[in-house]
């Protein structure tokens, strides 16, 4: 993905990538160039992705550009599609992710141009707002509050006092509240022995209009795509988005619900406190969740459970009233 919050140091050659790690390559040479390292999704000419045994899909597999597999999965390929096999994928991932972009320096930041702030702004004194940041009308930013460099705040926006916000598209009518963190690393890494290798975060936070985001909330940004919150979303306090999340619109989520990586939650979808979503799952529209429920599989749409794992809400209270009444 193209980003302006981040250097893409692409292109690659493949003879330079092979340095890192391990690997066998199928239908490239030493001087094929990558330009991009993306979702795979977002894969195009030019670019490189990968894909894990859990979500190899035979029926849509992508022919633009080169894809990083395993030796299993080498196996499933019927098309003659460019690969890069290798033995540890998510140790290559995180690798590649940190050799393909990284942030901007100080010095590059402080060539970016001064912030644009629009008319009848009310910005504190202590809060910091860098380079390249470009605020809306009628904007209030609260005391020691941080706008990183290139976000951009949409018109009539509340940010309360002591939220940073970095890596961050916010649009119009929006509300966040005190000591939020919304546009960090996600928890990405590749597990290691010896050391952890962290996977550097490429996306963004994307706030649409309306969004209400309550107290001491963390949204991270996407690791390979965006994280991404759909208009008229309400959270309340202390509640986690983890990266590559898509909320659909008219949701709310009450205290400490938390929302694990690249969970897909459609609209009108409600939840009780200290809910827990599991990663990787979708969740359909017109769904409550039960207060400390916590949810480890897809949901379709119109559903109310419960319990944990939670199910149908009227099979739990069966069940209940059966081992407890």
């Amino acid at each position: 993905m193209n980003s302006s919050f981040f250097k893409n140091l692409g292109p690659i050659r493949y003879s330079f990538i092979k340095e890192h790690f391990e690997s066998i390559p199928i239908h490239i040479n030493e001087d094929t160039r990558f330009n991009e390292f993306t979702s795979i999704k977002n894969l195009k000419v030019g670019g490189l992705s990968f894909l894990t045994d859990t979500n190899f899909d035979k029926e849509n597999i992508i022919s633009n550009g080169t894809i990083i597999c395993s030796q299993s999965m080498y196996k499933k390929f019927k098309n003659d599609n460019s690969l890069i096999i290798v033995n540890d994928l998510y140790s290559a991932i995180a690798k590649l992710s940190n050799i393909f972009y990284r942030s901007l320096t100080y010095d590059e930041i402080e060539r970016l141009a001064k912030p644009m702030i629009g008319s009848n702004c009310n910005i504190s004194q202590s809060a910091i707002i860098e380079n390249g940041a470009v605020i809306g009308k009628n904007v209030r930013i609260g005391g020691g509050c941080s706008v990183g460099y290139n976000c951009v705040i949409g018109d009539n926006t509340f940010i309360d006092s002591n939220t940073v916000i970095t890596n961050s598209l916010i649009a119009e009518n929006t509300h966040i509240g005190r000591n939020s963190s919304l546009g960090q690393q996600g928890f990405g890494f590749a597990i290691s022995k010896d050391k952890n290798i962290k996977i550097f975060h490429s996306g963004r936070v994307i706030l649409q209009e309306g969004v209400n985001v309550g107290s001491n909330c963390t949204i991270d940004r996407g690791s390979f795509g965006d994280t991404i919150i759909g208009q008229n979303t309400f959270f309340d306090n202390l509640c986690h988005v983890a990266h590559n999340v898509v909320v659909g619109n008219n949701c709310v989520f009450a205290a400490m619900t938390g929302i694990a990586g690249s969970a897909t939650i459609g609209n009108d979808v409600m939840t009780g406190g200290q809910v827990g979503i599991a990663g990787h799952i979708k969740i359909g529209n017109n769904v409550q969740i039960a207060a400390q429920s916590g949810v480890l599989k897809d949901i379709g749409n119109d559903s109310s459970v419960m319990g944990y794992p939670a199910i149908d809400k009227f099979k739990y209270i069966r069940k209940y009233k059966k081992n407890y009444a």
